[in-house]
C-alpha cells in the first residue's frame, strides 16, 4: 500500500508525505505492511516528529487533569509539563524505540487513563510506588511478562489506540518486550511511559551476584528462564527512585545520556545542563555545588564596613557636632560675661558721673544763691567762677563742645540749670560708642532705665547655635544683675518688678483639701484620715513625718495618682471643683527613684524634656534660655554633656543625678511641682543647692510641695509651710514653718537645744521620744489636739475622748472601725479568697479606666502634637541606638555565628526540600531576635510610665522605636543568609530568603514587643525562648485533625516555613514534579500560597504591634 521504489528519486517526497498522512489519520503504524521503511533515514526522523507529537497531546491532556487535582504543588501546568516533556530539542530516544518496536510505539505508550492511574496510585498514598493497583491487563487472572517492572505489551487487535482516552485502559498482553530507553515501565501495567527531563532512563543490566537488574533494583521474575532485564520501572519521589534521576555532579540533556561535569561547572541532582560557576567560587569536576562561602565572606565584610562607617560616622557627626555647640556655647558665654561687665563699669562710671554733676549742680546752686545785691560788683569775679566750674567738668569726664555749650547755658539762666546737668547725662547715656558695648548684634536690648528685659528682636529672630547662645546667656547675665538690683529695691521698684509687662507670667494653682480621707478597698485600710489644708503659689511647703505616716500617699492624692483606694472629701483647685489631670501640662511630679535615661547626657535629657513639654508659642531661643537657667541653677554646667549613666555604666554622681531628676520637671516650667523625697541621698550641699533652685522657682509663681525626710536645720529654714502628719495618715500640724514652734510651745512641747526640730518632731510622732515640758501628752494625742486647735470635727472614734484629753485608744479605735460596717475577720477563707479576687479585678479596672480617662485641658497651654514629639523621640532613640552599637554588633556576632553554625551542620534534604534547615533557621532567627527586641521597652517601662504620666504621646513614642528598629529587621536577615544561605546553597534565590526572613523578623519583633509590654523581664525572656520552639513543634506536626489545623495556622512559624520551602520547592522542575508533589501534600503546603504566607507573616507583626501598643497604655503602672 505504501510501497515505493528506491530508484524514483523524484517521486520520493511525496509519497513519505503520504505515508505520513495516513499513519496521522489512522495512528496505526502496523498497517505498513514493509517495516523496512522504518530504518531509512529519511522516514525515521519524520516518523519520530508525529510520534513526538501523539506524546506531546498526550502530556497537555495529562496536565490539564493534574492541574486541576493537583494544583497546591503545579503552578503554571503548561511550563512545568513543558520542563518535563519537552523533547524537541533531542529525539534520538524517541528513534531508537521506534526502531527498536518496529513501528509498534504508538500502541505501547500509555493512554492517559493508565498515565493517571499510575499518577494517581503514586499520589492516593499507595503501599509502594513500585507495586500499583490491580487493572484490566494486571490482576490475579492475568499477569503477562509486560505486567513485570521494566516490560511493555502491545495490543494486536486491528483497534486503534486513542492515547487522548481517559477514560478507559486499553487491552495489551501480547508482543510483550523490554521497555526502551528513555521510558519506564511500572510495575503492574503493561505500557511504557516517557521518562521526564532530568532523569537517566537507560536498559538495566543484570548483576549475576545479587540477581538484581542495575540500576533499578528490581529483579527478574522467578520461573521464566527467557525474562530478561528491561528499562526503568518507576518515576516517583526521589526517596522511592532516585535510580532515574540524573546524578549529582552530572547532567543529562536526554534523558538516555549523561554526561560528567567539567571545571568550572555545577551540576545538581536531576540537571539537564550544567551550570557555570560564580567568579570568586570554587567548582571542581563532578561537583554538586559551587562554593560560595566566599561571598558570603565578602558580604560579611561590606556588611561589616557599611555597619562600622554608619555607627562611627554617626557618632563622629555626633561628637564634632556636641563640639561645635559647646565651642558656641563657651563663645557665648564669654560674650556675655564680656558685655556684662563692660555694662558693669559703665553702670559705675554712670553714677559717678551723675554724683559729680550733682555735687557741681549743688555748688553752683549755693553760689548763685548770694546776695543778689552784689551782682554787678562781682560780675567779673562771677564770670571767671563760671570758667572755672566749666574746668572742673573735665574731670569726671572729658567733656564735648556741646557739653561746655549745655554748662554755659546753665550760668546765664539760673532756672535752668539742673535741666543742663541732666542733659549732659542724657547725652552721655545716649553715647553710641555705649550701645555698642551694651546692645548684642543679635538682640534689642532697652537701657534707658525703663526696662531690665531684652527680648529678641522680631524683625531678626536668632537661628543659628551662635546668635541663640548669645541670647541666653546675655539674659542670663541680665538676670543676674537684677538679682543683685533687687536685693537693693524700694517699695516702688519691688512694685515695678511685679508689674513688668514684658516679664512672662506662669499661671497659679492653689490647691486647698479638706477632709481628704483615703482608704484602701482590699484592706480596708485607712491610708488618710481628715487632712484639711492648702497649699498656696510661691511658697515651698514640706511635707514630713514617720515612715508609714502617708506622706507619698498625700501627694499622690494631690496629683491625681492614688488608685485602689476610696477617696472621700473634697481637693479643689483654684476654689473650683476641677481634676488636677485638667493641669497636667503645667504640673510637675518629680519620682522618689531618679528615672533618667542613663544613655544620654545630662543636657540631652533636659533638652528632650523642655522641647515635648514646652509651649509650641514658645521660640527656640526662648527655650534654650529656659534649659540653660536650670543647668545654671542646679548647679550642672561641669557635667552638662556627661552621660547619666546607669548600674552598669558609671557616669554622673548620685547628687547630680538627683538634681537632673528634677530638672526634668523644672524645665516645662510648672505652676505646680510635686516632688517626692527629692534630697534623700544627698549630702548637705547638695540639697542646699537644690532647695535654692526650687526658691527661685517659687519666686516665680510656682507651687512647689515636697516630702522631706528630717531635713538639716539650714534646710528647714527654707521651707515656708510644713505639714507635719502622724501615723495613721493624721494632720498633726499644718502651717508656716516659722510658727511651728511656736504652736508646740503652746501645747507644753519645748525643743531641746542644740536639736534640730525635725529631727525632734519625727522622734515625737514616731513614738521614739516622749515631749518634754508640763503637756502630759502622747503622741496619739497630737492629731486631736490639732483639730480642736483649728476647730475642725473630730471622728466619731476619736470624739468620746476629746473632752477629757484621754486619748490613748481613739486612733487605735479609729483604724478598728470598718467604715462600710464589715469586716475580714468574721469571712470564712472561700470568702476572703473572693473578695482578693474581685479586689483585684476592681483595681485592675480602675486602672484601665484611668489610662483612658481623658480630661478638659485647663492649662491654657499648647505643647507640641504627635508629629513633633515624633520627630523628637526619633533623634533621641537613634542617639540612644548609637550609644549601644557594641550591644547592636553582639547581636549581630550571634547572628553570624547561627547561620554559619547551621548552615553547616544541616545537610539540605532534596527529598523535603531543605525543611529541615529552613525548621531551624526559623527557630534560631525567632528566638534571637525577640530577645533582642525585648530591649526596646522592658528596659524603660519606667521612663515611659513617667513621661506618658506628664502628658507626653504614647503614639510617638511607640512609634519611634518601632522605627529605629526597622534598620534591626531589615540587617539582620542579611547577617544570617551571609552564613546559612552561601553554606547550604538551595535552590532559591537569596532575594526570596531574604523576604521571608524580613517579614519573620518583622513579625516577631511585634510579639517581643507585646511580651516585654506585658510581662516583667524575666518571664518575657522566657515566653521569647518557648514561643520559637513550641510553635514550630506544633506547625512541624501531622495535622490529623482539624483542631490541630487550626492551631497551627496561628503560629507564625507554619507560614515562615510554609514560604521558605515553598521557595525553595517551585525551582525543582522536571523530574522532581512528582518529588514537589509528594511533599507538599504531605507538609499540607501549597504552591501558590507563598504571597499568601508572607501577607499573614505581615499582619501578624502589625497585629503584635496593636496589641503591644493596647498594653503600653492600658496596662501602665502608676
Amino acid at each position: 500500500m505504501c510501497r515505493w521504489s528506491t530508484n524514483s528519486k523524484h517521486l520520493w517526497v511525496p509519497i513519505v508525505l503520504f505515508s505520513l498522512f495516513l499513519w496521522m489519520t489512522q495512528l496505526q503504524c502496523q498497517q505498513m505492511n514493509d517495516y523496512d521503511q522504518i530504518d531509512s533515514p529519511a522516514v525515521l526522523p519524520l516518523v519520530t516528529q508525529l510520534v513526538y507529537s501523539q506524546i506531546s497531546n498526550l502530556t497537555s491532556i495529562i496536565s490539564q487533569e493534574i492541574s486541576r487535582e493537583s494544583t497546591f504543588c503545579v503552578k503554571d501546568p503548561d511550563a512545568d509539563w513543558n520542563q518535563a516533556f519537552n523533547f524537541s530539542t533531542d529525539l534520538d530516544f524517541l528513534a531508537s524505540c521506534i526502531k527498536k518496536t518496529r513501528g509498534d510505539i504508538a500502541k505501547r505508550l500509555c493512554t492517559a487513563a493508565e498515565v493517571k492511574f499510575f499518577l494517581d496510585s503514586l499520589l492516593g498514598k499507595s503501599v509502594s510506588a513500585n507495586y500499583l493497583k490491580p487493572n484490566k491487563n494486571c490482576n490475579l487472572t492475568s499477569w503477562v511478562s509486560g505486567c513485570e517492572p521494566g516490560w511493555a505489551c502491545s495490543d494486536l487487535s486491528s483497534q486503534k489506540v486513542d492515547l487522548k482516552n481517559s477514560k478507559e485502559i486499553p487491552a495489551r498482553t501480547s508482543n510483550c518486550q523490554p521497555c526502551c530507553e528513555g521510558f519506564f515501565c511500572p510495575h503492574g501495567i503493561t505500557c511504557m511511559i516517557p521518562c521526564p527531563l532530568g532523569s537517566y532512563c537507560p536498559l538495566a543490566k543484570l548483576n549475576k551476584t545479587t540477581g538484581v537488574c542495575e540500576p533499578y533494583l528490581y529483579q527478574l521474575p522467578p520461573m521464566q528462564p527467557n525474562h530478561t532485564c528491561g528499562g526503568a520501572n518507576v518515576w516517583a519521589d526521589v526517596s522511592s527512585s532516585s535510580d532515574i534521576f540524573c546524578s549529582a555532579g552530572s547532567y543529562c540533556p536526554t534523558t538516555i545520556k549523561r554526561i560528567s561535569c567539567s571545571s568550572g561547572h555545577y551540576c545538581r541532582m536531576g540537571s539537564t545542563f550544567e551550570k557555570r560557576c560564580f567568579k570568586l567560587s570554587s567548582c571542581n569536576s563532578n561537583t554538586a555545588t559551587q562554593n560560595m562561602r566566599a561571598y558570603g565572606i565578602m558580604l560579611i565584610a561590606a556588611l561589616s564596613t557599611l555597619l562600622l562607617i554608619i555607627y562611627n560616622c554617626s557618632d563622629q557627626v555626633l561628637t564634632t557636632r556636641e563640639r561645635r555647640v559647646a565651642k558656641s556655647r563657651e563663645a557665648a558665654a564669654r560674650s556675655a560675661r564680656k558685655t556684662a561687665n563692660a555694662r558693669q563699669r559703665w553702670q559705675f562710671a554712670k553714677d559717678a558721673t551723675k554724683k559729680g554733676a550733682m555735687g557741681l549742680q549743688a555748688q553752683l546752686s549755693r553760689t548763685f544763691k548770694k546776695d543778689a545785691a552784689n551782682l554787678e560788683k562781682f560780675k567779673i569775679l562771677k564770670q571767671a567762677n563760671s570758667e572755672a566750674d566749666v574746668e572742673l567738668l573735665s574731670h569726671p569726664r572729658p567733656t564735648t563742645s556741646s557739653m561746655v555749650a549745655s554748662s554755659s547755658v546753665a550760668t546765664n539762666k539760673k532756672g535752668k540749670e539742673p535741666s543742663g546737668l541732666m542733659q549732659m547725662i542724657h547725652e552721655i547715656e545716649n553715647d553710641p560708642d555705649i550701645d555698642d558695648i551694651e546692645n548684642d548684634p543679635d538682640t534689642e536690648i532697652e537701657t534707658s532705665g525703663k526696662s531690665v528685659t531684652a527680648n529678641v528682636s522680631k524683625g531678626k529672630q536668632p537661628h543659628t547655635h551662635s546668635q541663640i547662645f548669645k541670647y541666653a546667656y546675655s539674659q542670663l547675665e541680665k538676670e543676674r544683675a537684677q538679682q543683685k538690683e533687687n536685693k537693693k529695691l524700694t517699695f516702688s521698684g519691688v512694685i515695678k518688678m511685679a508689674t513688668n509687662t514684658e516679664r512672662r507670667k506662669r499661671p497659679l494653682i492653689e490647691i486647698s483639701f479638706k477632709d481628704l480621707t483615703l482608704t484602701l478597698k482590699a484592706q480596708n485600710k485607712h491610708i488618710l484620715r481628715y487632712v484639711t489644708g492648702k497649699i498656696k503659689p510661691g511658697r515651698i511647703t514640706a511635707v514630713m513625718g514617720p515612715s508609714g505616716a502617708g506622706k507619698t500617699t498625700f501627694l499622690s492624692a494631690l496629683a491625681g495618682k492614688a488608685l485602689g483606694c476610696s477617696v472621700t472629701g473634697s481637693i479643689l483647685i483654684n476654689g473650683r471643683n476641677e481634676s488636677i489631670h485638667s493641669f497636667k501640662k503645667i504640673t510637675g511630679f518629680v519620682p522618689q527613684d531618679d528615672v533618667v535615661h542613663g544613655n544620654l547626657t545630662v543636657e540631652e535629657n533636659l533638652w528632650f524634656s523642655a522641647q515635648c513639654r514646652l509651649s509650641v508659642d514658645l521660640s527656640k531661643p526662648e527655650k534654650v534660655l529656659v534649659v540653660e537657667r536650670v543647668i545654671e541653677f542646679l548647679g550642672l554646667q561641669s557635667v552638662r554633656n556627661s552621660l547619666v549613666g546607669t548600674v552598669e555604666k558609671r557616669g554622673i554622681s548620685g547628687g547630680q543625678r538627683k538634681r537632673v531628676n528634677v530638672g526634668l520637671e523644672m524645665v516645662m516650667e510648672p505652676s505646680l511641682l510635686i516632688l517626692d523625697e527629692p534630697t534623700s541621698g544627698l549630702d548637705s550641699a547638695s540639697s542646699q543647692l537644690l532647695l535654692r533652685a526650687l526658691r527661685r522657682e517659687a519666686l516665680e509663681g510656682v507651687n512647689i510641695c515636697m516630702v522631706v525626710h528630717q531635713p538639716s536645720y539650714a534646710l528647714y529654714k527654707m521651707f515656708d509651710d510644713l505639714i507635719l502628719l502622724g501615723k495613721g495618715g493624721l494632720t498633726v500640724y499644718h502651717g508656716s514653718a516659722k510658727k511651728v514652734e511656736e504652736y508646740f510651745l503652746g501645747l507644753g512641747i519645748k525643743i531641746p537645744e542644740r536639736i534640730n526640730p525635725p529631727d525632734y518632731f519625727i522622734d515625737i510622732l514616731e513614738g521614739l521620744t516622749t515631749p518634754g515640758g508640763s503637756s502630759g501628752l502622747s503622741y496619739k494625742d497630737l492629731p486631736v489636739r490639732w483639730m480642736l486647735h483649728n476647730g475642725y470635727p473630730i471622728p466619731l472614734d476619736m470624739r468620746q475622748n476629746a473632752v477629757q484629753y484621754d486619748m490613748s485608744h481613739s486612733v487605735n479605735s479609729a483604724n478598728e472601725i470598718d467604715p462600710h460596717g464589715s469586716s475580714h475577720a468574721d469571712k470564712t477563707f472561700a470568702g476572703e479568697l473572693w473578695q482578693d479576687m474581685r479586689n483585684n479585678v476592681e483595681l485592675r479596672g480602675e486602672k484601665i479606666r484611668h489610662n483612658f480617662f481623658k480630661s478638659k485641658d485647663l492649662s491654657d497651654r499648647k505643647t507640641p502634637g504627635v508629629f513633633k514629639q515624633y520627630k523628637y523621640f526619633l533623634i533621641r532613640v537613634g542617639k540612644q541606638r548609637l550609644r549601644e552599637a557594641r550591644m547592636q554588633a553582639i547581636d549581630y556576632l550571634i547572628l553570624l555565628l547561627a547561620g554559619a553554625c547551621l548552615g553547616s551542620l544541616t545537610k539540605g534534604s532534596e527529598q523535603t526540600f531543605g525543611a529541615a534547615g529552613y525548621t531551624y533557621t526559623v527557630i534560631a532567627v525567632s528566638l534571637l531576635c525577640k530577645i533582642a527586641a525585648l530591649r526596646s521597652f522592658s528596659l524603660e517601662k519606667l521612663h515611659y510610665w513617667r513621661e506618658s504620666d506628664s502628658g507626653m504621646s504614647s503614639l510617638a513614642y511607640f512609634l519611634s522605636k518601632d522605627t529605629l528598629d526597622h534598620f534591626n529587621t531589615v540587617i539582620k536577615p542579611v547577617v544570617y543568609l551571609s552564613m546559612f544561605y552561601f553554606f547550604t546553597n538551595p535552590r532559591s534565590t537569596f532575594a526570596d530568603n531574604y523576604i521571608v526572613l524580613l517579614c519573620l523578623v518583622y513579625c516577631v519583633t511585634g510579639i517581643a514587643y507585646a511580651l516585654s509590654i506585658f510581662f516583667e523581664p524575666g518571664a518575657a525572656q522566657l515566653w521569647s525562648v518557648l514561643l520559637p520552639v513550641v510553635l514550630t513543634l506544633v506547625a512541624t506536626q501531622r495535622k490529623d485533625s482539624k483542631i490541630l489545623k487550626d492551631i497551627a495556622n496561628l503560629c507564625y512559624s507554619k507560614w515562615a516555613l510554609q514560604a521558605l520551602v515553598v521557595a525553595n520547592a517551585e525551582r525543582y522542575q522536571g523530574v522532581w514534579l512528582i518529588t514537589r508533589c509528594g511533599s507538599l501534600l504531605k507538609s499540607g503546603y501549597n504552591l501558590h500560597d507563598w504571597s499568601l504566607c508572607i501577607s499573614i507573616l505581615i499582619l501578624m507583626g502589625v497585629i503584635g504591634r496593636a496589641i503591644a501598643f493596647f498594653c503600653m497604655v492600658t496596662f501602665r503602672k502608676k
